[in-house]
């Protein structure tokens, strides 16, 4: 009931002007302090809920593929500052590893990759032609 309470507190809020930037920056703030208030871990969709957009809105701004000159920067500010904790709750054991990981790929764009390169070269020649076909006639036919 707690995490409910806390949702419906960040969904019932006033709505700002999203066009406004101060405005968002403020209630990144609030979002933020209430966060510390119920002792809950901000997540973005929290933070969506807050501004009154869906995360997708959040995600374009953070991208810039929406407000890039004006919003941008305010939302990765607000993404370092859940990275940061989302780092300090891994390292610390306070989340489980596959959840940190599973949060850490989709929400702050991690990825497992490992990159193998694969050259062809010429076989070396390491036997006489005559040798081999030797080896051959040596086999039964059946």
């Amino acid at each position: 009931s707690r995490y409910l309470r806390h949702v419906l507190g960040n969904r019932n809020v006033e709505p700002i002007d999203i066009s406004d930037p101060q405005q968002v920056a403020n209630r990144i703030e609030w979002y933020f302090n209430r966060c510390i208030e119920d002792d809950i871990q901000p997540a973005v969709t929290g933070l969506a809920n807050a501004l009154g957009v869906h995360r997708d809105t959040i995600n374009g701004w953070k991208n810039g593929s929406r407000r890039e000159g004006t919003h941008r920067d305010i939302i990765q500010r607000a993404y370092d500052t859940m990275m940061e904790l989302w780092e300090l709750n891994l390292r610390d054991g306070k989340v489980n590893p596959v959840a940190g990981i599973y949060l850490g790929k989709v929400l702050f764009g991690f990825v497992d990759e490992q990159n193998i390169t694969v050259q062809a070269k010429p076989l070396e020649q390491t036997q006489d032609i005559a040798v081999i076909e030797a080896k051959y006639k040596e086999l039964p036919e059946d």
